[in-house]
């Protein structure tokens, strides 16, 4: 087993890359999502990292943007649409 764990400063949460950690197919992944404050800089950082990013989708319930890692795994990044009170 080889592998690499990225966790975010400041985050709770952890991402491990690797061989031997799951038995599925590179590639075979889907659902993957991360979120971050500002979806526009995400998108902005991936696009100038040469990763081919779809364009920032807002929808009711947040801004998206999609992509697929070197293996085919899809992956969300997603920024949260603050909720507000009923009647505000």
């Amino acid at each position: 087993m080889r592998f690499v764990q990225l966790t975010p400063p400041g985050s709770a949460c952890s991402i491990a890359l690797g061989q031997g950690i799951i038995d599925t197919e590179p590639g075979s992944l889907g659902g993957l999502q991360l979120v971050v404050d500002d979806v526009d800089a995400a998108h902005a950082d991936l696009a100038q990292r040469g990763v081919e990013v779809s364009e920032v989708q807002d929808l009711l319930w947040g801004s998206f943007v999609f992509f697929s890692d070197p293996d085919g795994n899809r992956w969300s990044v997603q920024q949260v649409t603050p909720r507000t009170a009923a009647g505000s």
